[in-house]
């Protein structure tokens, strides 16, 4: 898994709780009891399977 500043990791992770409480179905399977998008993103995150991609662009010195 890549290395992610903690401003990429809570955008990922929002982008994807959005896109869970919208209806999008789960890349995983779903933990017994688990209904918040939130937690459900950050465990797809942790899991390494969330197909978002962060583009960082170079800067010259």
């Amino acid at each position: 898994m890549e290395s992610y500043t903690k401003f990429e990791k809570a955008r990922i992770i929002g982008a994807r709780a959005l896109q869970l409480a919208y209806g999008a179905p789960p890349l995983i399977k779903v933990p017994e009891k688990m209904v918040n998008p939130i937690d459900l993103a950050e465990l797809e995150f942790n899991n390494g399977i969330i197909p978002i991609t962060i583009i960082r662009k170079k800067h010259s010195a």
